[in-house]
């Protein structure tokens, strides 16, 4: 079966090249001119896959992706986008994204963002994994951080830093080499929005006292449980 791909648009132009790459690709594209548009289409049916316009009438981008948000944290959220400002960057992986193009781009780019994504969320083996975090376990497959208070599910970006820094759990974890493993880049602006995903990840562990996400100032970040917590 295709992948199924969301594709919010307000330029009908770009929307319809985006569209008829992407569908050349083999994907099943559904495109919408507008945020509420994208919305009421995303409750109707399901995608693996998420593409938003950032600028948009009635609804933009970022509201956009929060509200998904509220529904959905699985589903890879990718911006498009003519903003390149750092502050724009950090606002949309607050509201929820996880990837951001810049306009002007080329389709080759757009469509190895999209392989990225996919390869994580749909053909990844099903391997069972999980980490003992103190007080939470943390299920990779499933995105989902388990506590007595309740479950919490990641997004696909906020699970791949997590699991990165279990895999070096005690060690410092440098920032470059989560940049380059997660994101495949580590240019200032990807460096600036890790900082966001490890401040959610520290709100997300903060029931349990024992687990802190150390951070060393210009190297990386530790991952650090105390023994009497496990």
């Amino acid at each position: 079966m295709s992948a199924r791909i969301l594709l919010v648009e307000d330029d009908p132009g770009l929307g319809f090249v985006i569209k008829d790459n992407l569908t050349l690709k083999g994907y099943e594209v559904t495109l919408c001119a507008n945020g509420e548009e994208g919305e009421q289409t995303f409750n109707r049916q399901t995608f693996d896959l998420c593409i938003f316009d950032v600028m948009m009438p009635k609804k933009d981008g970022f509201t956009l992706a929060q509200n998904i948000r509220e529904k959905n944290q699985q589903v890879p959220i990718l911006f498009v986008t003519a903003k390149s400002m750092l502050e724009d960057k950090i606002a949309g992986f607050t509201a929820g994204g996880d990837d951001y193009i810049i306009k002007p781009f080329s389709m080759e780019e757009l469509s190895l963002r999209i392989e990225v994504f996919l390869r994580r969320s749909i053909h990844q083996p099903a391997v069972e994994k999980s980490f003992p975090l103190g007080e939470y376990t943390f299920d990779c497959n499933n995105l989902t951080l388990l506590h007595r208070g309740g479950p919490k599910t990641l997004t696909q970006k906020e699970a791949d830093v997590l699991k990165m820094l279990c895999l070096h759990k005690d060690r410092v974890l440098k920032r470059e080499d989560i940049l380059k493993a997660v994101w495949g880049d580590d240019d200032y602006f990807m460096g600036r929005s890790l900082d966001v995903f490890i401040s959610k990840l520290r709100k997300y562990l903060k029931e349990d006292s024992s687990v802190e996400i150390a951070n060393y100032h210009g190297v990386g970040f530790r991952l650090e449980i105390k023994e009497n917590s496990i």
